[in-house]
């Protein structure tokens, strides 16, 4: 599995001009929009694993983790994250699972989130959405497991 993270200060999901997530923060407060990517060969336990990982990885003011002050996340499925771009000028989504493997494996990631505390909004599966967000600070990390 694959993911972006960014810190944001506001961040939304929108899919034919209805907001189906949005992260509900105050002033000055932070949260984690997080890209999921799955392929072929990922696991329920990767899924968990990925979930425990950004939720206490310290990237908030003061090297808090989203699990210190209970900072919501937007997950978003992106099979973007692996297109390959080796060859030409037409990425491949070869390597990005297709839907009836991904969307099993991007829920079990929410549901690890939800399992562990956060409050986690999410986007459309398979959905043309449109996300706006304020990157903060800007922090964008990626990870893989």
């Amino acid at each position: 599995m694959r993911a972006v993270v960014q810190r944001v200060t506001r961040a939304e999901v929108v899919v034919d001009g209805d907001i189906v997530g949005r992260l509900q923060l105050d002033d000055g407060a932070q949260g984690l929009v997080v890209l999921i990517g799955v392929t072929h060969d990922d696991t329920a336990a990767q899924a968990h694993t990925l979930a425990d990982k950004i939720w206490r990885m310290r990237i908030l003011d003061d090297e808090r983790s989203a699990s210190d002050v209970a900072a919501p996340i937007l997950a978003i499925s992106q099979f973007t994250l692996y297109a390959n771009t080796a060859k030409g000028r037409r990425p491949s989504w070869n390597q990005a699972a297709p839907g009836t493997v991904a969307e099993p494996l991007f829920d079990e990631f929410v549901a690890a989130l939800r399992e562990a505390g956060a409050t986690v909004a999410t986007g459309r599966f398979g959905a043309h959405m449109q996300v706006d967000l304020v990157n903060d600070g800007p922090v964008t990390i990626t990870l893989e497991i």
